[in-house]
């Protein structure tokens, strides 16, 4: 790379190269030595047809015939010196051999290269990729990429580079330029440049003015950090709220200990794992997720449904075989689904809206999946806002569990709402488990993995309440993430349960206290 771009600097110091086809040729027919000047002539040029060159010879598109230059593309062949489209590809055609002295040349004027391209995506990209690997001598074709650059997020990039390279130079005030612009920076590369250059430097006032910028770049780090951290906090308390909210719903109304709940959850993964299947069969694939969140909903429903109806109806009152019963249920699911679809854990994927992430600040991308859950997280709280109080359904649930024994006098039959609720329950547990799939492992024992944290988020934020319900899993949420960076997960995990017990010990109600079927009896 060092000689590509020491060859590349002698030709900048000349008017523009006019003579791309004798490279070509050389770049062809030359010697390493030859094509490596060919490279340099080609980079100095600065123009997109050097550049596709430069990616068809990386490519093995870039061929010979007799003494023509072909960029070969399958049944297509283009003269790389006139740009002649040929009807049909010579027979003749011949691969240009390639060293790896060459070829490590190549990648670097191809990196160089990329920043003159057309498209912004392509010169932003290589932008990030010299940030914290430019060399020095690269210093004037940056400079020349500065001169020509029109969008304002590459250009602040080629200048964090330029600067970075200006460190280097001999003259104090180009240095003393450098480190005043580098005080706008936003990575981490150039934290350390600085610390190395407050290592080597002996000016004092560059020293002092290097430890300002550095100070401003360690500030803007931090509120990286920070926000990187509340993300991720918000991330885990979207799924705390979801994995929890259908148990919120069937604690608080009829008081029971359900540990199926994660495997209710477990249903809802491989319901959405089932029609991805269904889905990839056609060309509505990146779709699929509109027919999964419905059906997980409604299986895990149905599953909850029949639960209730069959095994937990006759044990009310009775917690501890509730206890027992609903944990021998959860095991005979859990072997069910490995009798289904095997032990091993089934790959869902990403639709393409999905993949990939935004990236808020230098250094903290924020995945789309993980924005969708917090939104969907959102909605789903919204519709049960709405249905417990806009609905008939949820005013019947209001009052049986605030006091059963009224509703019943009044009309209202509380075994047809203890199945309903326990199925609605059971359907929000199915939408927590469509949307762990599309972060989390699905396996048999995905819902395992829930359960603990749902209870603890129950019943800190108080039975029955959804606002409890919400406060609690945001709070753990944060709690978990702020404690994990302190002190790692398995010590945050231990603060957060032993904050709980001491918590319920002074108020058993919860952050929410609710009168109902539980408190009066």
């Amino acid at each position: 790379m060092k000689t590509l771009i020491t060859i590349a600097l002698c030709l900048l110091s000349f008017p523009a190269f006019p003579q791309e086809g004798k490279s070509i040729e050389k770049l062809a027919f030359g010697e390493s030595d030859e094509k490596i000047e060919a490279m340099a002539a080609l980079v100095a040029s600065g123009t997109v047809k050097a550049a596709e060159i430069l990616q068809a010879l990386a490519d093995g598109e870039l061929n010979t015939s007799g003494k023509r230059v072909l960029i070969v593309q399958g049944d297509s062949a283009v003269d790389a010196v006139t740009g002649e489209k040929l009807a049909k590809v010579p027979e003749d055609k011949e691969d240009i051999i390639v060293n790896n002295r060459v070829r490590r040349e190549l990648g670097g004027a191809i990196a160089a290269l990329r920043l003159v391209s057309p498209k912004v995506e392509v010169r932003f990209a290589a932008a990030k990729e010299l940030l914290g690997s430019a060399e020095p001598a690269m210093l004037p074709l940056v400079r020349k990429a500065l001169a020509t650059e029109a969008n304002a997020g590459v250009k602040a990039l080629l200048e964090q580079i330029a600067a970075t390279l200006e460190l280097k130079a001999e003259d104090r005030a180009t240095r003393l330029a450098a480190v005043q612009q580098l005080a706008s920076a936003r990575n981490s590369n150039t934290k350390t440049l600085l610390i190395d250059f407050l290592n080597k430097e002996k000016d004092e006032d560059l020293k002092s003015e290097a430890r300002k910028s550095l100070q401003a770049i360690e500030g803007r780090l931090a509120w990286g950090e920070r926000v990187g951290v509340a993300f991720t906090s918000v991330s885990l308390g979207s799924i705390l709220l979801l994995a929890a909210l259908g148990l919120a719903i069937t604690y608080g109304l009829m008081g029971v200990i359900n540990m199926a709940h994660g495997e209710l959850i477990m249903i809802g993964a491989y319901t959405t794992y089932v029609v991805q299947n269904l889905f990839k069969k056609t060309v509505f694939f990146d779709w699929y997720l509109l027919a999964a969140v419905p059906a997980a909903f409604l299986v895990a429903a149905a599953v909850g449904m029949i639960l209730e109806r069959t095994v937990i109806r006759w044990l009310y009152g009775r917690p501890l075989e509730t206890l027992l019963s609903t944990w021998g249920i959860s095991l005979i699911l859990i072997q069910a689904v490995r009798t289904m679809f095997g032990a091993a854990n089934v790959q869902v994927e990403n639709p393409a809206f999905m993949s990939g992430g935004v990236e808020a600040i230098t250094g903290v991308v924020l995945p789309w999946s993980r924005i969708v859950i917090i939104a969907f997280a959102v909605f789903v709280l919204v519709l049960m806002y709405l249905l417990l109080n806009k609905t008939r359904l949820g005013l019947f649930v209001r009052g049986v569990t605030q006091n059963r024994e009224m509703a019943a006098c009044v009309g209202v039959s509380t075994a047809r709402v203890d199945t309903w609720a326990f199925g609605l329950g059971s359907g929000i547990a199915g939408l927590a488990g469509c949307a762990l799939s599309q972060i989390d492992n699905v396996g048999p024992n995905l819902g395992q993995n829930y359960i603990v944290d749902s209870f603890m988020v129950v019943v800190l934020g108080g039975v029955g309440q959804l606002a409890g319900t919400v406060y609690a899993a945001l709070g753990l949420g944060f709690a978990n993430k702020l404690l994990e960076a302190w002190q790692g997960a398995v010590l945050a995990k231990i603060a957060v349960l032993v904050f709980i017990i001491i918590f319920i010990q002074k108020r058993p109600q919860g952050m929410f206290a609710l009168k109902g079927r539980a408190v009066e009896s």
